[in-house]
């Protein structure tokens, strides 16, 4: 092994946790713990909280299962699959005269003016009614028309809505305050 500094060129080089010839002994966090924990999940530095972490929805007060529960991750998916097929059918059939690529662009508008009509009057898109779940403030009310607005312009960005906190709940969510919930 050669002589080395631990530290060269403000980086910390193999073996710097090793007592070295000079007498210089250094410590290394272990960075594989850092690893594994991004590896293992969002769960992973968990088992400190032990059993009173709890469930999806406990932090916002809401009950485990049941009407009012925080709606699960596929439940959610698949409305918004059914509320995109039916703008994109509602695009190709009446706006678009049938010109497929010209839907596609209507498509996105379409969805935003349904997400806003509905969510902002009865708090369901007709997807999410479909599959029993329902948009609410943190409170339990009904969201504004200038709430569904942003979460549904958000909510076309995408990104917003695939980053999630430990309760499920997406960025577009937390920007206005809302929460997902089972009818």
């Amino acid at each position: 092994m050669a002589n080395h500094p631990p530290f060269a060129g403000g980086r910390r080089t193999p073996g710097a946790d090793r007592a070295l010839p000079d007498g210089y002994c250094g410590s290394v966090d272990d960075s594989r713990k850092i690893i594994g924990s991004w590896i293992e999940g969002p769960g992973a530095g968990t088992e400190q909280f032990g059993p009173e972490f709890g469930y999806r929805g406990r932090r916002l007060g809401l009950p485990e299962e049941g009407p009012g529960s925080i709606a699960s991750t596929g439940r959610r998916l698949v409305a918004i699959l059914v509320d995109w097929w039916l703008c994109a059918l509602i695009a190709y059939g009446l706006i678009s005269h049938r010109d497929p690529v010209v839907a596609n662009y209507w498509a996105m508008f379409v969805f935003f003016v349904l997400s806003v009509l509905t969510l902002g009057s009865v708090g369901s898109t007709p997807g999410k009614r479909l599959l029993g779940l329902r948009v609410v403030r943190l409170d339990g009310s009904r969201i504004s028309v200038a709430q569904a607005a942003l979460r549904s312009f958000l909510l076309l960005l995408a990104i917003p809505a695939l980053v999630w906190d430990r309760d499920g709940r997406g960025l577009h969510d937390k920007a206005v305050a809302t929460v997902e919930v089972r009818i």
